[in-house]
């Protein structure tokens, strides 16, 4: 849309005729008045429109206005509810590794699910994404999926205010998303399971389904390998989801456990999958 400029009347060759001086003051009036009903919009109508500041005098833009920028992609559809089974339900366990991602146990982590055909879910902390992403991209590279695990790691979050855990949801998303170059984040893990009404709806909001787990051997309080694994075992039954850890500090003995816990579901018969998102 452009607005009309203003006519001005030639000049005068002589005062001859009244009519005519006439007719040149109601010609000049009527332009200052197109002009006034131009001007009158709202500052920067022209520009939210062509795109750019508008320059006055320019007598270009007899062409179509350019093409206005595709609007943002929508967010995935996500559920509200917390995730504590798999998608294929059934004899299957699913996966999970928090606070990652660790330049030490991610790779071997990795690794060891690489050997077994494996896909798991990464619930990564925010700063620990943007300070390793290669391994972040490593992990989306070899088919698993992410998930946002906040960016302090908060258990009290489901104690603070509601623009205090949208910070930590979104501010973890944000930088997971840098350094992945953009690949879905299908799921959020509130820390410790802290969830609430909001931080579920924030995150659902983003298409990251909140995500829970069935099975937790505590292996991040470093009980020993064995106690690790008897308290997988126990808990283990069709359609759980498994949490483990391969960040947060010396995580040696998860990962050990890990690699027995492994072999020892497939002589149970489970198959593995990925959370429901």
């Amino acid at each position: 849309m452009h607005s009309k400029g203003s006519r001005r009347p030639g000049a005068v060759a002589t005062a001859a005729a009244a009519g005519t001086v006439v007719v040149g003051l109601l010609t000049a009036f009527a332009g200052t008045g197109a002009g006034a009903s131009a001007s009158s919009r709202h500052p920067g109508w022209e520009q939210s429109l062509r795109g750019g500041p508008v320059q006055p005098g320019d007598g270009k833009g007899s062409g179509a206005p350019s093409a206005k920028p595709a609007p943002s992609k929508a967010p995935p559809k996500a559920g509200r509810s917390i995730s504590h089974h798999t998608r294929a339900g059934g004899h299957s366990v699913a996966l999970t590794l928090d606070d990652g991602p660790h330049p030490e146990w991610t790779p071997k982590v990795l690794d060891l699910l690489s050997e077994n055909h494996i896909k798991a879910t990464f619930c990564l902390i925010g700063p620990n994404a943007e300070a390793n992403p290669q391994l972040v991209r490593r992990i989306v590279a070899e088919g698993h999926r992410l998930c946002d695990h906040s960016v302090d790691h908060d258990t009290g979050m489901d104690h603070k205010p509601v623009d205090y855990q949208r910070q930590q949801i979104l501010g973890a998303k944000k930088m997971i998303d840098k350094a992945s170059g953009g690949a879905r984040v299908h799921y959020y893990r509130a820390p410790g399971g802290a969830f609430t009404p909001a931080s579920r709806r924030i995150a659902a909001g983003q298409g990251m389904r909140p995500l829970g787990w069935v099975v937790d051997p505590a292996d991040w309080e470093r009980p020993g390998v064995e106690a690790i694994l008897e308290n997988a075992k126990r808990q283990v039954e069709d359609g759980a989801v498994v949490l483990f850890h391969d960040g947060g500090g010396d995580r040696s003995e998860s990962y050990e456990a890990l690699r027995q816990f492994i072999p020892w579901l497939k002589e149970q018969g489970y198959s593995f999958d990925f959370p429901k998102a």
